[in-house]
């Protein structure tokens, strides 16, 4: 399937605009893509500041019922969009944490969201392309001051929609551990060290020690034990 990309100058959120797309039965393939977000949204409840220059974008994929668990789409899209960013700071620049952020180093480039809608499940991209926000928790960074000067939202997206398409139909056919096999051969080592902030407020420490067959993070504990991370915010340490 070729991707279509639709354009607008300014919307709230390419997410929402999406969702309402899904329910209008808008089929998968399409992409949108703002040149200002005013009001994107983040991972765990936050905003996704909208820098003119930055790639706001979303799209959506209508899960099968021989496709893999919705949820592991979140590596489709880490994967690809590492694999496209890449296109442009060359090999070794960029590596991801769990589940789909994208880093140069320890600074954050990308970011995702998924949300389920009316049987979709929509995507929304933001890469920091000419500017980075600062952020209250983590350093950011943008492609610009990665030296990747030659890019604008538009060819970025371009690149983004091609490698989503392909990861896809790998998911689609072979399932998702060549998925998993992928991310982590994009992913920071096995035993980085990592602190993991729950949902409940509880925060612990470990090593990396790679993802199960469903994506789930493992984290090596200092006991000894392992710990099983389903949800969360990971900080590299």
């Amino acid at each position: 399937m070729i991707p279509t990309i639709q354009t607008v100058a300014e919307t709230g959120s390419t997410n929402e605009d999406m969702k309402a797309l899904a329910a209008a039965g808008e089929p998968e393939g399409v992409w949108l893509r703002a040149a200002r977000q005013t009001g994107g949204k983040g991972r765990m409840g936050r905003v996704w500041q909208g820098q003119e220059g930055n790639l706001f974008a979303s799209t959506l994929v209508r899960p099968g019922p021989l496709d893999p668990a919705a949820p592991s789409l979140a590596f489709v899209a880490a994967v690809a969009v590492h694999e496209a960013l890449t296109e442009f700071t060359g090999a070794g620049v960029l590596t991801l944490k769990w589940p789909n952020d994208i880093l140069a180093d320890t600074t954050k480039l990308c970011g995702m969201l998924l949300e389920s809608s009316n049987g979709a499940v929509v995507v929304g991209i933001g890469v920091n392309i000419a500017s980075a926000p600062a952020l209250p928790d983590r350093e950011a960074t943008c492609l610009h001051a990665l030296g990747a000067t030659a890019c604008d939202a538009a060819n970025v997206l371009e690149r983004i929609a091609f490698h989503f398409a392909e990861w896809l139909a790998r998911w689609r056919t072979y399932g998702l551990e060549p998925v998993i096999r992928a991310w982590e051969a994009r992913a920071h080592p096995r035993g980085t060290p990592l602190a993991a902030a729950l949902p409940d407020g509880e925060r612990i420490y470990g090593t990396f020690d790679g993802l199960d067959p469903a994506g789930t993070l493992i984290l090596h504990l200092a006991d000894g034990t392992n710990r099983a991370i389903h949800a969360g915010d990971v900080f590299l340490l």
